[in-house]
């Protein structure tokens, strides 16, 4: 039997990647974890205040997320977190090198309708252009898998969990 997969549901917000990330653990029956619920409160408080998170900001926090999958290495583990950029993810890869992405992308009206949509999150939409600005898309020579966001999110964790063999 293969390992329990450590997977990283990435992207920006609004893409699904909790929605998506959810499911996906559910189909593969291994733990699902939110990196948001890593970021310390003044990242939090930052991103509340609608402003981005610079590198600094970031550095432990993807740490955190790298050493969560490193621990999970028994169970599985899916994390949504963002990703957005090839050095954050070599960042996780660093703690947790089995990890495989899988990159949510869809248009940028797609994601504003969406983010527009949620109630509670203190992610606003207002963010969105920042963080597409920032995004890398996973490059040929990274672990990734690429889905475009506008099936139903059921449709999409299938199509992960059939790509990663399960």
């Amino acid at each position: 039997m293969s390992p329990a997969p450590l997977v990283v549901v990435m992207g920006v917000s609004g893409s699904g990647k909790s929605t998506v990330g959810g499911l996906l653990a559910d189909r593969l029956g291994i733990p699902f974890a939110d990196a948001d619920d890593l970021h310390p409160p003044a990242n939090v408080e930052k991103m509340r205040a609608g402003h981005p998170l610079d590198d600094e900001d970031r550095g432990p926090w993807l740490l955190l997320v790298g050493d969560a999958l490193a621990a999970a290495t028994a169970t599985g583990l899916v994390m949504a977190c963002s990703s957005l950029k090839r050095a954050y993810r070599d960042l996780i890869r660093d703690r947790a090198p089995e990890t495989v992405f899988v990159y949510l992308h869809g248009s940028r009206d797609l994601l504003v309708e969406r983010m527009s949509a949620r109630e509670g999150h203190f992610m606003p939409a207002t963010l969105l252009d920042s963080q597409l600005a920032t995004l890398e898309p996973p490059a040929a020579d990274e672990r990734a898998i690429t889905v475009e966001i506008s099936a139903a999110p059921g449709e999409l964790a299938e199509e992960i969990a059939g790509t990663l063999g399960h």
